[in-house]
């Protein structure tokens, strides 16, 4: 089987964030030619030209809510993994538009500028919120599927192929409890807990990048890939940590914040009625099905039932010495915890 990446070109949107600066090397190592990083950051740019001193990365500055400024980054690209997005769920929330302007009509942008530019495939990052989504963030990225999903059912055969992958929360990255965490730890202070018993999936970084590798070598028109994870209360998690730190800090319990769950879905028992199971992935096909809805009315569907949806309460709960092992093997933990030793 030919090599997809040998000499390509790929564009990655949001590239300084933890998921362009993880998916680098993994690129390279399949023997791209290119990586352009596009975002509107030009510090972040910089530290990360910096830290990477490779010819082969290059940088353009730009905002998905511009299609001309994405129309200059496009030009020669091969594919793009989409990874700009606002993630934060209060933020998103008190200011919604926002969350439409960068996460739907953005994704928009990107999608049509890599269609207009003949790239061979989108792949679009995607999130547990956007499945029975409460939130304005998780709302935004349940649009940005249906957007490219819409894309991917009136393009034509031999065109770009779009799809997304869904994952649950990335262990460690911009944003998530586990630095939060970690940095009350460190500085003493008590451990602020929203609801311990809250489930959460757990992903390690590592894993994240390779569904979106496997997505990128396996998707066909407007499926959604979904990586399969473990979970633990946020209560386990804090103890785990406290654990690993040898912490003796308070927990202070906060109250849940706007727009959170008790627990994530991964994939509706509706999705998986039309998905397979790949083992360590779901891969949930597109529906196919047009606006003649009269059709529907007299012929029914006869598929049985999936039992339930895959959230975080029903997965692979893993005990306190699990999250410890795994939060034991991120660089970050452990570069977290040598500061603590020193």
């Amino acid at each position: 089987m030919a090599n997809p990446f040998k000499n390509k070109v790929a564009l990655i949107t949001g590239g300084t964030g933890s998921f362009g600066k993880a998916v680098v090397a993994p690129l390279f190592a399949r023997g791209v030619k290119e990586i352009r990083i596009f975002s509107r950051d030009e510090l972040k740019q910089e530290t990360m030209r910096i830290e990477y001193h490779d010819t082969r990365l290059k940088f353009f500055i730009g905002d998905v809510r511009s299609r001309e400024s994405l129309d200059q980054a496009m030009d020669g690209v091969d594919f793009v993994f989409h990874a700009a997005a606002l993630k934060q769920v209060p933020s998103c929330d008190f200011f919604p538009m926002q969350a439409v302007y960068t996460n739907i009509m953005g994704s928009h942008n990107v999608i049509e500028s890599a269609v207009s530019h003949g790239a061979s495939k989108v792949i679009c990052l995607s999130t547990d919120k956007a499945v029975y989504p409460i939130n304005a963030m998780g709302m935004s990225k349940a649009m940005m599927e249906k957007v490219a999903q819409a894309n991917a059912r009136s393009g034509k055969p031999g065109r770009t192929v779009i799809a997304c992958v869904r994952y649950g929360n990335v262990m460690y990255s911009r944003g998530s409890v586990i630095p939060l965490f970690v940095d009350q730890i460190l500085a003493n202070k008590p451990i602020t807990v929203t609801e311990p018993g809250m489930t959460r999936f757990l992903l390690p970084l590592p894993e994240a990048i390779d569904l979106v590798i496997y997505a990128f070598e396996h998707a066909r028109q407007g499926e959604i890939f979904i990586r399969k994870a473990p979970a633990c209360t946020v209560g386990d998690l804090v103890t785990a940590l406290k654990r690993l730190f040898n912490s003796r800090v308070p927990v202070k319990v906060i109250g849940i914040r706007h727009g959170e769950k008790i627990y994530e879905t991964l994939a509706t028992r509706e999705e998986l009625r039309q998905g397979k199971d790949l083992g360590d992935y779901f891969r949930i096909s597109m529906d196919m099905r047009d606006l003649n809805y009269a059709k529907y009315f007299t012929e029914g569907d006869r598929l049985e039932e999936a039992t339930e949806d895959y959230t975080s309460h029903n997965t692979q709960r893993l005990k306190v010495n699990e999250v410890v092992s795994l939060l034991r093997a991120l660089p970050e933990v452990r570069s977290a915890y040598r500061t603590r030793k020193g």
